[in-house]
């Protein structure tokens, strides 16, 4: 209708699909509906369910903007099947869920993991490590670690949790190092 509301209803045997699949109240589904068909052009919006939303258009949520992962998080989240990273509401609705605060932290560590590895290869080695470092300490030359200092910062990872000491961190490993830094849960988290 002229209210613009009709766009932004679910049907009711979805939500509640949605509400068993994931971590979400049905209140947080719809304004997710809301927000995922705001980020398509007025004449998709109807047909928001089976719209697939552009990475460069969900880079856009404020929440994404600020996160040094945005790219990642794309990437993980996304079942595009031509790489594009672009987004179907149910891939939205999954990275609102893994992030909220109602998900588990074993969940949590689990996408966190696959977000940290950058080549996509199960395991974080010194190369996905490096880029992490990268990620977090910021961009600008003046934050960049020196040769010195980065080797010396993936050793100690390394030494905290490579508890097989192959170089690398796998999953179970990954997951010990986050049971151990209770603030891990609630700072990887995005609230719409």
């Amino acid at each position: 209708g002229a209210m613009g509301g009709s766009a932004s209803l679910i049907p009711r045997d979805l939500l509640g699909e949605y509400q068993e699949l994931t971590f979400l109240s049905k209140q947080e589904i719809l304004l997710a509906y809301k927000r995922f068909s705001e980020l398509l052009p007025k004449e998709e919006r109807e047909s928001a369910f089976s719209a697939r939303v552009p990475k460069s258009h969900i880079l856009t949520l404020p929440e994404l903007r600020a996160n040094p992962f945005q790219h990642r998080i794309c990437h993980v989240f996304s079942t595009s099947e031509t790489g594009d990273d672009s987004m179907s509401f149910e891939d939205f609705l999954d990275m609102l869920s893994v992030f909220s605060d109602s998900a588990t932290s074993d969940i949590k560590s689990h996408y966190a993991f696959r977000i940290f590895d950058f080549d996509d290869d199960g395991t974080l080695d010194r190369k996905d490590l490096e880029q992490l470092v990268n990620c977090l300490t910021g961009q600008g030359e003046e934050a960049r670690l020196s040769g010195a200092e980065m080797e010396q910062l993936i050793q100690n990872i390394l030494e905290e949790s490579d508890i097989d000491k192959d170089g690398t961190i796998n999953l179970s490993e990954f997951q010990h190092v986050v049971s151990r830094s209770p603030d891990f849960a609630s700072s990887f988290k995005i609230v719409l």
